[in-house]
């Protein structure tokens, strides 16, 4: 299986538990779940935040008022995939340990999910949509020997 490039850019911004988040997130690992979700070539930023940070962004660019586990910002699909992934590394950390995954699996998921919607998956429009979108990220997950997410 031949993958797309990809330009990355792995940012970490000002957390407190830092080097937890930068174990579970090995550049190398990260291009590969990312390059695993990508239908073209494409470069993509992500940046780990706090809670304030991730607080921010999301009041700022979709109303609304809390930190979210990721937030995409998709500026071109073709012929180059262009985005920022933004990922909220407490809510991270609070969602894996609440569903019983490891950090890394739930970051892996989220930055499938995110790749998917840099490329407009979306999964709020309809019912479909979502078992869809569900469906094609386990897919993915499953050939880089990773969980259902949703199981």
């Amino acid at each position: 299986m031949r993958l797309n490039t990809l330009q990355l850019s792995l940012q970490f911004g000002d957390l407190a538990d830092a080097a937890l988040h930068r174990i579970a997130l090995p550049r190398h690992k990260v291009a590969r779940w990312i390059r695993h979700a990508l239908a073209a070539d494409a470069e993509i930023t992500v940046r780990i935040v706090g809670l304030e940070e991730g607080r921010a962004l999301n009041r700022d660019y979709r109303q609304k008022d809390y930190a979210t586990n990721v937030l995409t910002f998709d500026y071109t699909r073709e012929p180059l995939v262009t985005a920022d992934l933004v990922l909220c590394a407490p809510v991270v950390e609070q969602e894996a340990r609440e569903q019983g995954k490891t950090l890394q699996a739930h970051y892996a998921h989220l930055l499938v999910h995110g790749t998917l919607h840099a490329q407009g998956w979306d999964h709020e429009t309809s019912r479909a949509d979502a078992e869809e979108m569900e469906a094609y990220e386990i897919q993915i997950l499953a050939r880089l020997n990773l969980p259902n997410p949703y199981s």
